[in-house]
């Protein structure tokens, strides 16, 4: 039987599965997919918090509906960094990533026409969650190759150190779970 980790986000209480990473480590899984209440109170306490920006910028998957939201509450638009090349996109800007909650190295990709649309303007960078930030640093660097600036990193919770960076806004705290 699976533990749990119980916790208030953005006021609301909710439980989140504790999954194995290794042998030493447990996270807390934060699925925002179906929470649409959560969903919808961490985009408008981010947008609260947020700098100023013209472009939400987001990867694939899980931070898309948290990016949606915000893209809805403050009428700028959003885009996804793909985890694969689709047949649609041209003149692909790519990078690469290691996640904590992934198994294998990945790569994220901008179709040239969503490139084009950070070129030159202030973007704000949206996740679920921060942890080791190698997500954030791949977002990033997307961001510089459109010819983009971050001008802010935004994420419901920030989990482990994670929640010790400056250079981040965030919701909650998750901590991170040491095994004996």
């Amino acid at each position: 039987m699976s533990e749990y980790y119980e916790m208030k986000i953005v006021g609301l209480d909710r439980k989140l599965k504790k999954c194995p990473v290794n042998d030493k480590l447990d996270i807390a899984a934060f699925i925002m997919f179906s929470d649409v209440e959560v969903t919808v109170k961490s985009a408008e306490q981010l947008l609260a918090k947020a700098p100023e920006f013209d472009v939400l910028l987001t990867a694939e998957s899980k931070g898309i509906p948290l990016a949606y939201e915000m893209a809805r509450q403050s009428g700028k638009i959003y885009v996804v960094a793909r985890k694969s090349v689709k047949l649609y996109m041209q003149d692909v800007v790519s990078v690469n990533v290691r996640s904590i909650t992934t198994a294998n190295e990945q790569i994220l990709h901008l179709d040239g026409e969503k490139a084009e649309l950070l070129k030159n303007k202030k973007v704000l960078v949206v996740d679920d969650v921060i942890s080791t930030g190698e997500s954030l640093k791949a977002l990033e660097c997307l961001v510089e190759k459109a010819g983009g600036t971050v001008t802010g990193r935004a994420a419901v919770l920030a989990e482990g150190d994670a929640a010790d960076r400056t250079d981040i806004i965030y919701l909650e705290k998750l901590p991170l779970f040491f095994k004996d």
